[in-house]
C-alpha cells in the first residue's frame, strides 16, 4: 500500500490505460444494450396481438417483392379474420418501405442514417404509439401526416407539399397533421395516408391490404388467437403473434448490432493488449528503481513470495482503481455515442439507458485480471533478486541466459509466422489461405514482440545514424539512452507497433481493393453512365422513361435481377437461384470474360449464360438446356449460349438472360424493376448528356447519375469511410501506446536523476537536456513505426494475394499513407516527450546529484 501511494504519480498513466480500455468495453456493452432496449420497446409497442401478412412478406413485415410493390392480399381476408373466434377487432392496413418521399423543392426526406422510410395508412394500431400533436389525420387523397422528428429535421410545417414516389408513380399531398412517437424513434421517417390513397399510391389498386392487425378478445391468448385466425383464413398467409413479430424485427437488427458490438470489443481487446506493454514497462522500471530496497527487505527476512505478492498487490490496486473509473467512463462514453448517433439521425433516449449487472463485472474482471497478469513477470523478477547482489548494485541485474532464450524463441515464432504467410500467399483457394493468413498474423506479431529487444539494437543504431548524429553529442546520448535497455525500448516500441501494423495492413488491403476495382472498370465497363440508388431502391418505370427520353444518348440498357428454380442437366433442382436479365446491349456495356461461347448470344430468345464454376459443378456445356422456373412466372427451357469466367470482380457469378426472355415468361404486372440502368452518350456528347441526365432525374433524388470517374470515386469514398472508422477505433490503441512512451520516458528520467544532475553540472544546458529526451522519444516511436508498418505491409500484401483469387488482382501500396503515418510517428514521439523533458529541465542540479 505504501509503495503504491508513494509512486501514485508514476502509476497514473498506467491507470489511464486501464481506464480507457475498460471504458471502451463497458461503453460498447452499455451502448448496444441500450439500442436493444430501444428497439425492443418499439417493436413491442407497435406489434398487434396477431398480425396477418400477405404471402411473400418477410417475418419482420418488410416488403420483399422485386417489382417494387409490397405483397398484398385481397380485402376479403379481412372479413374472414373478423369472423374468427376470439377476435375483438381487426383492421386492414397498407404500407411500404420501397418508397422515396420528397419535399416541394424535390429534396429527399429519407433518413441519412440508413433507417427506413415508411409510407402507410393511418390505423388504430399506429394510434397507440403515435400522438397527433398538430393538425389532423389524413382524410383524403390530398392529405398526409408526418412524424414530428422528420418535420423538425427538415423544417416542415402544416400545409407544405410533399411527393411520395413509388413503383406506381408520384403522389402529391399536403401535410395535414404531425404525429409524435410515444416511444423512442430510432430514426425512421414515417408518412401516413388514408387507406384508399395508400392502396392507390403504393399498390396501384384498391381492395387489397399488406397487413391485418388483429386484437384479441378478453381472455384469449395470442397463440390461441393465431390458431383461430389460421383456421378461418386457411394457408397462403403469414400469421404471427405479437411476440413472433417483435422477435423477427429484433432479429433483423440483431445481425448489425452484433457486428458492431464484437468489432468494437475487438478494438478494445487491441487496446488492452497495448496496455499490457505499458503496465509491464511501468512495473519493470519501478522494480528496477527499488532493487536496493527489495534487497534490504530480503536481507531482513522477506521471502521471495512476499516480495512477489507485494508487487502483485500494487498491480491489484492499480487494476481496481483504473477499472472502477473505467466503468464510470464507459457509461459516459455510451451516452456520448448516443448523442453522436442522434446527430446522424438515429434517436436514442437516455431514459432507455441500460446498464446490465454483467457490464461492470466484466469491466472490473477484465481490468484487474489484465493488470495483474501484466505485472506478473516484473513481480517474479523482483522475487528473484538476490539480497547481496541488490545491495551491491542499484540497478536490476541482467539475465543474459534469459535474453538468449528470448531471442531464440522470437526468431522461431517470427520464422513460423513468415512461413505461414508464405503458405497463405501460395494457396489456390481463398478459403484455405485465410487460415494460414490468420496464423501468420498471430505468430509474426508475437514473434516481433518477443524479438523486439534484439531488433532494437540494430534498428535504433540505423535511425541514430540517419537522424540523430546530425545533432552532435546530444544526438549520440539520445541514441545511447534508447540502447541502454533494449528490453524496455522493445516493449515501448511494440505497443505502438501493434496499432500501426493494423493501420498499414488495412491501408494496403483497402487501396488494393480500390485499385483492383478501378482496373476492372477500365477493362470491362464500356458504358458512359451508371444510374442507381445508393440505398438499394429499385429504379421505377417512370425514372427509366425519363432516362430514355434524355437527349444525347446513344443507348440505354436496363438491368434486372430475379430468382428462379433451376433444373440442371444433371437432374438437380436448385431453388431460389439468382438470374440477371438485361438488354442485349449489356454485352457491350460489360465486356466480361467468357471461357466458351459469346456473351451476346446469351441474349438471344430462350437463351442464357452460366458462370464457369456453375458449369463445372453441373456438367453444363454450350448447347445444354436448363429448366428455369421464374419467380411469379412460368417455366422456360433455356439454352446455354455462353459460359463466363468466374475470375472477375464485377458481376462475379452472374448468369444472364435477356429481358425479352424474362417478359415472355413473367406477367407484365409481376416484372421486376431495374436494379440499375446504364446509358451511353452519342460520340462527342458525353458532357452534355451527363448534364441532361442529371436534369432529367431531378424529380427522382433517390437515384444518382455517375460517369466512370464518379463511380471510381464513389468506390474509393466507400472504402475510405470504412477505413476511417476503423482508424478511429484503432486510435484508442495508439493513444494507449503514446501513454506508454510518456510513462517510459517519465520513469526513465526518474531513474537517471543523478546522471542528469551530473551532466548538467559539467555543462549540459536545459535546452540540450530537453532535446536529448525528445530525440530519445522520437527514435523509440520511429522504431515502433518501422516495425509496425513493415509488418502491416507484409500482412496486407499476403491478404491481397488471397483477394486476387477472388478477382482483385492489383497490389497497391498506399505510400502517401504509409509515409504520413511514419512522419506522424515522429510527431507522436515529440508530443510524448513534452512533459518528461519539461520536468527533467526543471530539476535542481545539486538535489539531482545528491539523489541515491
Amino acid at each position: 500500500m505504501r509503495n503504491f501511494f508513494a509512486h501514485k504519480g508514476r502509476m497514473a498513466l498506467s491507470a489511464i490505460a486501464v481506464l480507457l480500455s475498460v471504458a471502451f468495453v463497458c461503453g460498447t456493452l452499455v451502448f448496444t444494450d441500450t439500442m436493444n432496449t430501444t428497439f425492443d420497446k418499439l417493436f413491442q409497442a407497435t406489434s398487434s396481438d396477431v398480425s396477418v401478412s400477405a404471402k411473400g412478406a418477410s417475418d419482420s413485415g418488410e416488403t420483399t417483392a422485386d417489382d417494387g410493390k409490397p405483397p398484398v392480399m385481397p380485402a376479403s381476408v379481412l372479413g374472414k379474420v373478423r369472423g374468427a373466434q376470439g377476435v375483438k377487432s381487426a383492421e386492414g392496413t397498407v404500407f411500404s418501405t420501397s418508397v422515396t418521399v420528397v419535399d416541394g423543392k424535390k429534396d429527399n426526406l429519407s433518413p441519412s442514417s440508413g433507417a427506413p422510410t415508411i409510407v402507410g395508412s393511418w390505423n388504430g394500431n399506429d394510434a397507440r404509439t403515435m400522438k397527433i400533436t398538430s393538425g389532423t389525420a389524413p382524410k383524403g387523397p390530398d392529405q398526409v401526416m408526418v412524424d414530428a422528428d422528420t418535420v423538425d429535421k427538415h423544417h416542415l410545417k402544416l400545409g407544405d407539399e410533399i411527393g411520395v414516389i413509388s413503383a406506381v408513380g408520384t403522389h402529391r399531398a399536403r401535410i395535414s397533421g404531425i404525429a409524435a412517437f410515444q416511444v423512442t424513434n430510432p430514426g425512421a421517417a414515417i408518412f401516413y395516408l388514408d387507406t384508399r390513397t395508400a392502396q392507390q399510391t403504393l399498390v396501384g389498386r384498391t381492395g387489397v391490404y399488406t397487413n391485418i392487425n388483429v386484437t384479441a378478445a378478453s381472455g384469449v391468448t395470442d397463440p390461441q388467437l393465431k390458431t383461430n385466425v389460421l383456421s378461418a383464413i386457411g394457408t397462403g398467409y403469414k400469421v404471427q403473434t405479437a411476440k413472433e413479430t417483435a422477435d423477427a424485427n429484433q432479429k433483423d437488427v440483431e445481425g448489425f448490432m452484433n457486428v458492431m458490438k464484437y468489432a468494437m470489443l475487438g478494438f478494445a481487446g487491441i487496446a488492452f493488449l497495448v496496455g499490457i506493454f505499458l503496465i509491464i514497462n511501468t512495473f519493470s522500471m519501478l522494480v528496477a528503481q527499488r532493487t536496493r530496497e527489495i534487497g534490504l527487505m530480503r536481507a531482513i527476512g522477506s521471502s521471495r513470495k512476499q516480495v512477489n505478492r507485494s508487487v502483485l498487490a500494487e498491480a491489484l490496486l492499480l487494476g481496481v482503481f483504473g477499472s472502477v473509473l473505467g466503468v464510470g467512463a464507459g457509461v459516459g462514453l455510451a451516452v456520448g455515442l448516443m448523442k453522436l448517433m442522434g446527430q446522424m439521425g438515429m434517436h436514442l433516449s437516455t431514459s432507455d439507458l441500460t446498464i446490465a449487472w454483467t457490464t461492470p463485472v466484466v469491466g472490473l474482471v477484465l481490468g484487474v485480471v489484465v493488470t495483474v497478469l501484466a505485472a506478473y513477470l516484473p513481480a517474479r523478477r523482483a522475487g528473484k533478486v538476490s539480497p547481496m547482489a541488490a545491495l551491491r548494485d542499484a540497478g536490476a541485474p541482467a539475465d543474459a541466459r534469459a535474453g538468449r532464450i528470448r531471442a531464440l524463441v522470437g526468431l522461431v515464432l517470427t520464422g513460423a509466422g513468415g512461413y505461414s504467410l508464405y503458405q497463405a500467399a501460395g494457396v489456390d483457394k481463398a478459403k484455405d489461405g485465410s487460415l494460414w493468413l490468420g496464423l501468420g498474423v498471430v505468430l509474426s506479431l508475437i514473434g516481433f514482440v518477443v524479438i523486439g529487444p534484439l531488433l532494437a539494437g540494430g534498428v535504433v543504431r540505423v535511425l541514430g545514424a540517419v537522424l540523430l548524429r546530425a545533432f552532435g553529442p546530444v544526438g549520440r546520448m539520445a541514441e545511447r539512452n534508447a540502447l541502454r535497455n533494449p528490453r524496455r525500448t522493445g516493449a515501448t516500441g511494440a505497443a505502438l507497433m501493434i496499432g500501426l501494423a493494423l493501420v498499414a495492413c488495412l491501408s494496403v488491403v483497402g487501396s488494393s481493393m480500390v485499385a483492383s476495382a478501378t482496373d476492372q472498370l477500365d477493362k470491362t465497363v464500356g458504358t458512359d453512365f451508371i444510374i442507381q440508388s445508393d440505398n438499394g431502391q429499385l429504379v421505377t418505370p417512370q425514372a427509366v422513361e425519363a432516362i430514355k427520353d434524355t437527349p444525347g444518348l446513344a443507348r440505354v440498357t436496363e438491368y434486372k435481377w430475379t430468382k428462379a428454380d433451376f433444373t440442371t442437366p444433371d437432374g438437380k433442382t436448385l431453388d431460389d437461384t439468382a438470374i440477371t436479365a438485361a438488354d442485349p446491349t449489356y454485352a457491350t456495356d460489360l465486356r466480361t470474360k467468357t471461357v466458351a461461347g459469346n456473351l451476346k448470344d446469351a441474349y438471344l430468345p430462350n437463351s442464357m449464360s452460366v458462370h464457369e464454376k456453375f458449369a463445372k459443378d453441373h456438367d453444363i456445356h454450350l448447347g445444354s438446356k436448363i429448366a428455369v422456373a421464374f419467380q411469379n412466372g412460368s417455366t422456360a427451357h433455356l439454352t446455354v449460349r455462353a459460359i463466363t469466367s468466374s475470375d472477375v470482380v464485377i458481376d462475379q457469378g452472374a448468369m444472364y438472360t435477356s429481358i425479352a426472355t424474362l417478359a415472355k415468361h413473367v406477367p407484365a404486372d409481376k416484372m421486376p424493376l431495374d436494379q440499375l440502368v446504364f446509358a451511353s452518350a452519342k460520340d462527342g456528347q458525353q458532357d452534355a448528356a451527363y448534364k441532361s441526365l442529371k436534369s432529367a432525374l431531378h424529380d427522382y433524388p433517390q437515384y444518382t447519375v455517375r460517369d466512370q470517374t464518379d463511380y471510381k470515386q464513389a468506390l474509393k469514398d466507400q472504402i475510405g469511410q470504412l477505413l476511417n472508422m476503423i482508424y478511429g477505433l484503432l486510435a484508442l490503441a495508439i493513444i494507449v501506446a503514446i501513454l506508454g512512451v510518456v510513462n517510459t520516458l517519465a520513469l526513465s528520467v526518474v531513474e537517471r536523476t543523478r546522471e542528469i544532475g551530473l551532466m548538467r553540472a559539467i555543462g549540459l544546458s536545459r535546452r540540450q537536456l530537453r532535446r536529448m529526451i525528445r530525440m530519445e522519444s522520437v527514435v523509440i516511436a520511429l522504431f515502433g513505426a518501422l516495425l509496425g508498418l513493415g509488418l502491416g505491409m507484409g500482412w496486407g500484401a499476403t491478404a491481397q494475394k488471397l483477394l486476387a483469387l477472388e478477382g482483385l488482382k492489383v497490389l497497391d501500396i498506399p505510400w502517401p499513407t504509409i509515409t504520413g503515418v511514419f512522419i506522424g510517428s515522429a510527431f507522436v514521439g515529440l508530443f510524448a516527450a513534452l512533459i518528461p523533458a519539461f520536468r527533467a529541465g526543471r530539476m535542481n542540479v545539486l538535489n539531482a546529484i545528491a539523489t541515491e
